[in-house]
C-alpha cells in the first residue's frame, strides 16, 4: 500500500466563505497513481471546517445564513474577553463565534477512491468552510491505497 501526504494552502476572503477543494484533491490523487483506496482531507485550523455537500450558489448562501444564526458574531462570548486571556498575540481577533461554528461541523473527511477517482456522488463536492477570514489556511491531504 502507498501513502502520499500533501499540504496545500488557500488564501481566504473575509467572513464566512465556502471553497470547493474537490479539483485540488482530484489533482493530487492523479499524481499518486492510486486506483483503489481513500483520501483523508484535514483542516489544520480551529476556525475552519470541512464538509461534503453540493457546491451550488444558492445553497452556499443558505449555509452562510444558517451558520450566522447558529453562532451570531454579535452575541456575548467569554472567549472574546481578550483582556482577560493570558498570552494571546496582539492581533488576536474576537472570533468565538467562528470556533463554535467549526465545532458543530468537522475538521476532516474521508473519501473513497475507486478506479483512480474520488467516489463522490453526482452532486457532492468537498467544501472548505472559512469561518474567520481572511486568513492563510493549510489543508492536509493524505492519499492511501494501491
Amino acid at each position: 500500500m502507498s501513502i502520499a501526504s500533501h499540504l496545500f494552502t488557500i488564501t481566504t476572503e473575509p467572513g464566512i466563505q465556502i471553497y470547493n477543494i474537490t479539483p485540488k484533491l482530484e489533482e493530487l490523487l492523479i499524481t499518486t497513481g492510486i486506483q483503489s483506496g481513500q483520501v483523508i482531507v484535514f483542516s489544520r485550523h480551529t476556525t475552519t471546517a470541512l464538509a461534503i455537500n453540493e457546491y451550488e450558489p444558492r445553497l452556499l448562501e443558505d449555509l452562510k445564513v444558517y451558520l450566522r444564526k447558529l453562532a451570531p458574531e454579535t452575541d456575548r462570548y467569554l472567549h472574546n474577553d481578550l483582556h482577560l486571556r493570558v498570552g494571546i498575540p496582539a492581533d488576536e481577533p474576537m472570533n468565538a463565534h467562528a470556533h463554535l461554528m467549526a465545532m458543530t461541523m468537522s475538521t476532516s473527511e474521508v473519501i473513497p477512491v475507486m478506479a483512480g477517482k474520488l467516489a463522490l456522488g453526482t452532486y457532492q463536492s468537498v467544501l472548505l468552510f472559512e469561518l474567520d477570514g481572511p486568513r492563510q489556511r493549510t489543508v492536509l491531504c493524505q492519499i492511501s491505497g494501491e
